[in-house]
């Protein structure tokens, strides 16, 4: 019995180790995303950014839908930064939201989003149009 013990507490031991080294090879970087978005009920957004990681700069696109309550345009510019990534392109993937907003000439926008591959992305910037939205929304971004 003791034997069984001491074997399943090295395991434990073991995988904890593993998880805290895995956890801690991935790094962070810095994001900026230019994202325009029109809509009336569905809406539609598209537009470019820049990733920064590791002395390197990575050109992003991105693209979505939303549905809900969607109804203008605006064009939102977001900085801020990524975590949980070991390569840039673990940036890429679907980010999902849901998420609420008002905007008249200009406006202040945060969000924080996670992908199907771990990252985050904490954003947060100025929005600028006639926007009025309870949707839900889904946002891609792709490396160019």
């Amino acid at each position: 019995m003791k034997i069984t013990s001491t074997i399943r507490a090295a395991l434990v031991g073991l995988l904890a180790l593993v998880a805290f080294s895995t956890a801690s090879r991935a790094e962070s970087g810095s994001v900026t995303l230019t994202i325009y978005k029109a809509g009336w009920v569905i809406g539609g957004s598209g537009g470019s950014g820049v990733l920064d990681f590791r002395g390197r700069r990575y050109g992003l696109s991105t693209g979505g839908l939303d549905y809900g309550l969607v109804f203008g345009g605006s064009k939102t510019v977001l900085h801020g930064r990524v975590s949980n990534i070991r390569r840039p392109s673990d940036v890429a993937g679907v980010y999902a939201a849901a998420g609420a907003g008002l905007t008249v000439g200009r406006g202040a926008r945060g969000i924080i989003l996670t992908n199907q591959k771990g990252a985050v992305l904490e954003l947060t910037g100025r929005q600028v149009g006639l926007m009025a939205n309870i949707d839900l929304s889904g946002l891609a971004i792709t490396l160019k």
